[in-house]
């Protein structure tokens, strides 16, 4: 796991980083705004929503299942690695960490500046 030292010269380039993908700034935004662990579910869920604006049982099993994987194999690992969250697999929970906490400020002027994102993201 790297940690990102708060206040480094490379902590804003590792923000942008992790804010690339859409579906990390959605993951990203909805931690920040409910302050709590979170199912590998309430995250599909929100991806859904927010992309789509219907209800995840409107939208077709193959493609839920595709954003599943792309959470547990490639978003919530990135954000893990950068120790931004903590990944219960056996529960399938995912926890924000201190870290998380510490670059909070930072996320949230680059998740305010996506025109894409409707405030509040939430469950």
């Amino acid at each position: 796991m790297r940690d990102i030292m708060v206040g480094s010269s490379t902590e804003f380039d590792t923000v942008l980083e992790l804010c690339q993908d859409q579906h990390r700034r959605i993951i990203l935004a909805v931690l920040a705004y409910e302050k709590r662990s979170l199912t590998v579910n309430d995250l599909r869920q929100t991806i859904i929503e927010h992309n789509h604006h219907k209800p995840i049982t409107e939208i077709p099993e193959e493609e839920t299942t595709q954003i599943r994987l792309s959470l547990i194999h490639t978003h919530i690992p990135k954000l893990e690695a950068f120790s931004l969250v903590d990944y219960d697999q056996e529960r399938q929970v995912v926890e924000p960490t201190i870290q998380f906490d510490q670059l909070e400020p930072q996320l949230s002027v680059i998740l305010d500046a996506d025109p894409g994102l409707e405030p509040p993201i939430a469950l």
